[in-house]
């Protein structure tokens, strides 16, 4: 099977704001899947360190590579049926949580179901709600608790345009260090 992390663009429609994502995991599990960069396949990373479950669904952006050495994440929120782990989906942009895990800078793109009518409305985070924002801040901070307490620190939430940024010096970044690496 190809490995699309490397074979799919970024973006599915750039003027739509629609990434290509790569489902790792979805909501309500303590279970870390991880996409292995070499084949392409899902591992369990590990299993989470407390009861505290991921409130969304969870994967990351092909052809993307962020300062913590793996492709860039995304969550993707108001998912009302389980996606399929390995599985490729159409998320749209509305925003990015900058994130430093234990000393990495490792954020996360925040995203809606491109083809959920449900979604159409969301066109930025902040239509998520204060309280969300509150869950999903709480969730980083205190996720790895129990392992290595005080380590994750939300540094904000931002908009579509910081998100673009960064997406874009991921892709730079992933052309750089792991397009020179591939054996074509």
């Amino acid at each position: 099977m190809p490995n699309l992390l490397h074979i799919l663009p970024a973006f599915a429609n750039e003027a739509e704001l629609r990434l290509n994502v790569i489902v790792e995991l979805n909501s309500t599990t303590i279970n870390k899947y991880e996409l292995i960069t070499e084949t392409g396949h899902l591992k369990l990373d590990r299993v989470g360190y407390s009861s505290i479950a991921y409130p969304f669904a969870y994967g990351c952006i092909p052809r993307t590579w962020d300062e913590d050495g793996d492709p860039l994440d995304i969550e993707i929120v108001g998912v009302t049926e389980s996606l399929i782990p390995g599985s490729l989906v159409e998320a749209r942009v509305i925003g990015i949580m900058t994130f430093d895990d234990g000393g990495e800078v490792d954020d996360k793109v925040i995203a809606v179901l491109a083809d959920d009518k449900r979604m159409d409305h969301i066109i930025q985070y902040e239509q998520l709600g204060e309280h969300w924002i509150k869950e999903t801040q709480y969730y980083w901070e205190h996720y790895k608790d129990l392992k290595k307490p005080g380590t994750c620190h939300v540094n904000g939430f931002f908009g579509v345009g910081k998100s673009l940024e960064i997406i874009k010096a991921c892709e730079e970044r992933y052309n750089q260090i792991i397009e020179p690496q591939l054996v074509n």
